[in-house]
């Protein structure tokens, strides 16, 4: 057994390797423009920084500030790594679809490009609608919400970490539709499935929001709202890549016939129990 699965363990360890090489790479370079990089993440901090100084009485508007020795390096580390997680995604996606093309078929293989290209498209759509839709509306409330009575002083590093997190979110939510296409291209799942599983999606979705998003109602509903339409959007996409059979679809019938004769014993037995 352990010689079937040495040869996976050896060429996905050569995926891992090459794809923190070029993350390596990539971070290199992004760290020579840490700071313009930086300012493009706090532009939405300072927005609503500014929305406080005309709204406080205090003399003193809010600051971004820093509380580590060293902290601004650290921030710049942390920025360049973020950028260089995306600007190393097209290599990162190869690997992966690398490492899964020996069970492929051969046209299934020359697929590579679709999923590269199609990959970094919806996880930078992610990241941007985030930015520019979901951020200024909750810092904007939260940073603002009280500052009639209080100064708001912004941790550098804690701020960026808590940026990240939310890009990282909606980058990775918004590849739905791409991992739902190439699943449904693979033949591990069609319409009818998906559909089934839509009450359940539903939860995870308003979990995975309030996980990722600040702790107000609003932002949580502008990655939730996205989501279920992302997954509306990817059933239409399997079923147009891989329907549903009748078979599926019998079988399906038949599963739901059992299900109600079995409640219907149930509630029989209990009836001649009482």
């Amino acid at each position: 057994m352990l010689n079937g699965i040495r040869p996976h363990l050896i060429e996905l360890r050569k995926r891992l390797i090459i794809s923190a090489l070029s993350l390596i790479v990539v971070f290199l370079a992004m760290f020579y423009f840490h700071e313009a990089i930086l300012n493009w993440i706090v532009a939405p901090l300072n927005d609503a920084l500014i929305e406080v100084g005309k709204k406080s009485v205090h003399a003193a508007d809010g600051m971004v500030t820093t509380s580590q020795v060293g902290g601004a390096f650290f921030v710049a580390l942390k920025v360049s790594f973020f950028a260089a997680i995306v600007g190393a995604l097209p290599i990162i996606l190869a690997q992966i679809w690398l490492f899964i093309a020996p069970a492929l078929y051969a046209h299934e293989k020359k697929m590579i490009i679709p999923f590269i290209v199609g990959g970094t498209f919806m996880f930078v759509v992610g990241v941007l609608f985030a930015y520019y839709i979901v951020t200024p509306f909750g810092f904007d409330f939260l940073i603002t919400f009280g500052s009639f009575k209080f100064t708001p002083l912004i941790n550098i590093e804690d701020y960026v970490g808590f940026f990240t997190k939310i890009m990282f979110g909606f980058g990775i939510a918004f590849e739905l539709p791409v991992f739902a296409y190439f699943l449904a291209l693979l033949g591990l799942i069609n319409d009818k499935q998906m559909i089934a599983f839509f009450k359940y999606a539903i939860v995870i979705i308003f979990i995975v929001a309030a996980l990722l998003t600040p702790p107000d109602v609003l932002t949580q509903l502008l990655m939730a709202g996205p989501l279920l339409i992302l997954y509306g959007i990817s059933i239409i996409i399997v079923k147009i890549v891989n329907p549903a059979s009748e078979e599926d679809e019998e079988d399906e019938e038949d599963e739901e016939e059992e299900e109600l004769q079995e409640q219907l014993e149930l509630q029989d037995t209990s009836k001649e129990q009482e």
